[in-house]
């Protein structure tokens, strides 16, 4: 079973600290823009648990879809 840190607040989320991403996420105000919650979370954690560029490139598809629903 895990501990409750490595489910509450891995280290790839950035931990328990005032930066954690999800703190961010939720200070900002992004709970409702989900697009825009995930582009954020895949920049903020990218190379922290897998490749730079794949994290990144997860990032450009949900802004990629953020600006095409705000095109539209």
């Amino acid at each position: 079973m895990k501990n409750k840190e490595a489910i509450s607040h891995p280290s790839h989320y950035g931990g328990d600290t005032p930066h954690e991403c999800i703190k961010c996420l939720s200070a900002w105000g992004l709970e409702s823009d989900a697009l825009l919650w995930n582009c954020v979370k895949y920049i903020s954690r990218a190379g922290k648990k897998g490749p730079v560029l794949e994290d990144l490139r997860k990032a450009e598809w949900y802004l990629q879809r953020r600006i095409a629903s705000l095109e539209k």
